[in-house]
């Protein structure tokens, strides 16, 4: 009895402590200051050395692919980094789901920080979005701009050509070409590509806090209502538009705009980062700097490699347990919540057969950098198609480009879910 009576007191006790732990996370936000309540198990996803995970992924992939991290708050968290245990996880659509009411319900959200869209739906609710999108992000539909495409990248070159010193990559080269695409896509107004850039950005920067994202969030939906406003007066030949005149009222206002803002969330900073990254990578690489600008079938292996191996969206969607399910031998009970690595998933000695370094030779199939399952990236066909025509038109246009600082200069984003760097200075001649 005396046990048991002390058993009750401790739960409550942590019970009370991890209400308040979660309240001053929602209140103050994981930044500087409440960074260190977090576990740093949690955290260790989001942290890189240069382009590498932080050596302590690495160790707890060896030691233990699916590792628990207990929480004060009533819940457990699992880290998951090898590669066939992520894909476990995103692979078993019954036994994990990513519906918002699962986050909401952890982190104090409410619905109205809902983002809509595909990545936080269950099926029935994903299937019939996804079945929506799909059709226009084909091949077929999507080779409608390839002339598009091609054109922005050397737009963006030409203007880099008649810059006096150093360019920045970032702001003259990975941020405008997905940028400019994704208005392309959706149909949207050119002006609104700063918009677009800066509603996107803010997404995955949890420096401001773990609840921050959602603000910014919200506030891209409050754009894209008016933007799906406009396409129902009047339907362009964009992907609101076309949704619009073929499904006319049976995709309401609020899922448009969500599938509008997911279109961005995952087209634009995604992009952006990959060929910021991928470029740092030509650049430090002089035999695969050459062989992309010197062989056109060289573009699409290295743009495989450089997805495996940058890996820019390093963590997957929250999953949370629908009931008890084991997973690579391990019993994960109901409720509890997996954060799968995809940056550490595609290092994994045991995928690449070798410690995962960049290797302008490597055959890259079959790696994560898209995610897998139902809620793998729609557009990764369009990703694909811009980074394949981005690399070889800059390298072919300043086949002499330098970085124009020192490696160990240049500053990286600290904790964010799409890693990136934040400037990539460049002599061209």
């Amino acid at each position: 009895m005396e046990l048991t009576l002390r058993a009750n007191l401790r739960s409550r006790i942590a019970a009370r402590l991890g209400r308040k732990y979660l309240s001053r996370i929602q209140k103050h936000g994981i930044g500087a200051s409440t960074i260190s309540l977090l576990p740093e198990a949690l955290v260790m996803p989001l942290k890189r050395e240069g382009l590498d995970p932080v050596p302590q992924l690495t160790r707890t992939q060896e030691q233990e692919p699916i590792s628990k991290v207990p929480l004060p708050f009533g819940m457990d968290a699992w880290v998951v980094t090898g590669h066939e245990e992520v894909k476990a996880v995103l692979g078993a659509t019954d036994g994990f789901s990513t519906d918002f009411t699962n986050l909401a319900g952890n982190a104090g959200l409410v619905e109205e920080q809902n983002p809509g869209g595909l990545g936080f739906a269950d099926p029935p609710v994903h299937t019939r979005l996804r079945k929506i999108l799909t059709p226009e992000f084909t091949m077929r539909r999507l080779r409608r701009l390839t002339p598009r495409i091609d054109e922005i990248v050397n737009d963006c070159l030409d203007s880099m050509e008649g810059a006096p010193g150093p360019v920045d990559l970032v702001q003259s080269f990975a941020l405008p070409i997905p940028s400019l695409t994704i208005c392309e896509l959706l149909g949207v107004p050119y002006e609104d590509r700063h918009d677009f850039q800066q509603l996107s950005m803010a997404r995955f920067d949890l420096s401001d806090g773990a609840i921050a994202p959602f603000g910014h969030t919200s506030a891209s939906l409050d754009y894209f209502r008016d933007v799906v406003k406009k396409q129902r007066e009047n339907p362009g030949d964009g992907l609101l538009g076309m949704i619009v005149r073929e499904h006319g009222d049976s995709v309401g206002d609020e899922e448009l705009a969500g599938l509008a803002d997911g279109v961005l969330t995952g087209g634009f900073e995604t992009t952006a980062s990959m060929l910021a990254l991928g470029s740092l990578v030509l650049l430090q690489d002089p035999e695969a700097f050459a062989r992309v600008r010197d062989d056109d079938a060289a573009a699409a292996p290295f743009v495989e490699e450089a997805l495996r191996y940058l890996t820019v969206v390093q963590l997957a969607f929250p999953r949370f347990a629908r009931e008890d399910i084991e997973i690579a031998g391990v019993h994960i009970p109901k409720g509890d919540m997996m954060l799968c690595s995809l940056s550490s998933a595609n290092r994994d000695p045991r995928f690449t057969g070798g410690p995962g370094s960049f290797d302008p030779h490597n055959k890259a199939s079959g790696h994560l950098a898209f995610g897998y399952g139902i809620h793998r990236c729609i557009g990764a066909e369009l990703a694909r198609m811009e980074l394949r025509a981005a690399y070889p038109a800059l390298l072919r246009r300043f086949p002499e480009m330098k970085l124009a600082v020192a490696p160990d200069e240049l500053s990286f984003r600290k904790l964010s879910i799409v890693y990136g760097v934040e400037s990539l200075p460049v002599h061209l001649r």
